[in-house]
């Protein structure tokens, strides 16, 4: 049936509380107003208030709560209104969600997901605008994961919920209408695993979240150009599925990284570091990456669009790389 990736995250969430009844919703307005982006919407309703809870606006409070209660017994999925607002919470998770496994010596798991939209939506300017995934997946004890389509979004969030760690799941708010076929029955799509879009021989061309879309662009227009690029989804930032993308440019012998983050000790700082480590006698050019650029988030619709990767740049990049 074809979803929107909001309707998608919801029957993520509804299946697998009907599964397991441990699994609980806490956050910002999920429940009483159906959720910022009403991902959450009717679940209220239906799971009733011991379920689904709305918090304080408290973001290291509540996190720390649902820490507390993954660590007794229930399945946490705990909805930040926006990534950005996570750096309050950053010490519960980072200090505690994400070490509590080795400091209690294997003892105590913390089965809980943290989920909401990451990275710049539309015109919210610098303190709405970060890309948290390079920030988080320094520090070992977490996962983190960032869906490109509703598809995805949905199997991905059943594979974090069913995950007896901490998960960052990371999605964006310009692609909650994003629609796709996603099936009705069960399904589940493996974390550290990352998905060929299509496959290419020129160049293989890497990114992850809303980043893969904008490189889908770029990928139709150079086909009718005669170039054929191999586009990979990451899907899963940590674990890093490095061995899908070594066959690729074991295969292409060239590599342009796309990532929404910014340029410096980036995801695609590290992914390519990795590809030069493994594939070096295989590269036939450099690799190349197209990033935000490093300045705080412009309020401006103009300026926020040319410091976010966009196609040009990404088809500029890859002639550069071909040549």
């Amino acid at each position: 049936m074809l979803l929107e990736m909001r309707e998608a995250l919801r029957q993520a969430l509804d299946e697998e509380m009907s599964r397991d009844p441990t699994v609980v919703i806490m956050g910002e307005e999920v429940a009483e107003y159906n959720g910022a982006y009403k991902i959450t919407k009717g679940l209220l309703a239906k799971w009733g208030p011991q379920r689904v809870l709305d918090t304080p606006i408290c973001e290291s409070a509540f996190a720390g709560l649902a820490i507390g209660a993954a660590l007794t017994g229930l399945r946490p999925v705990v909805e930040f209104m926006s990534w950005n607002f996570s750096f309050v919470a950053a010490d519960q998770i980072l200090s505690n969600a994400a070490k509590m496994y080795y400091m209690s010596g294997g003892r105590f798991s913390v089965p809980i997901v943290f989920r909401g939209p990451n990275g710049a939506a539309a015109q919210v300017s610098s303190q709405h605008s970060h890309c948290v995934e390079a920030f988080y997946a320094n520090f070992p004890g977490l996962i983190v994961v960032a869906p490109s389509n509703p598809y995805d979004g949905k199997g991905l969030l059943k594979s974090a919920i069913r995950n007896n760690n901490p998960v960052l799941f990371l999605e964006n708010e310009l692609d909650y209408g994003m629609q796709a076929e996603v099936p009705e029955n069960d399904y589940l799509v493996p974390i550290g695993q990352a998905k060929i879009i299509c496959e290419g021989r020129d160049l293989t061309l890497i990114s992850h979240g809303r980043g893969v879309n904008i490189c889908k662009k770029a990928v139709d227009e150079l086909a009718k150009q005669g170039i054929s690029i191999e586009l990979i989804d990451l899907r899963t930032i940590k674990p890093l599925d490095i061995q899908t993308l070594i066959r690729s440019v074991y295969k292409t012998h060239r590599c342009v990284l796309v990532e929404e983050g910014h340029i410096f000790a980036g995801i695609c700082a590290e992914v390519g570091f990795q590809i030069s480590q493994f594939c070096f006698d295989q590269l036939d050019a450099p690799l190349a990456r197209v990033c935000q650029k490093e300045t705080p988030m412009p309020y401006s619709k103009v300026l926020e669009a040319e410091t976010l990767p966009h196609k040009e740049a990404i088809i500029t990049t890859i002639m550069q790389t071909l040549r």
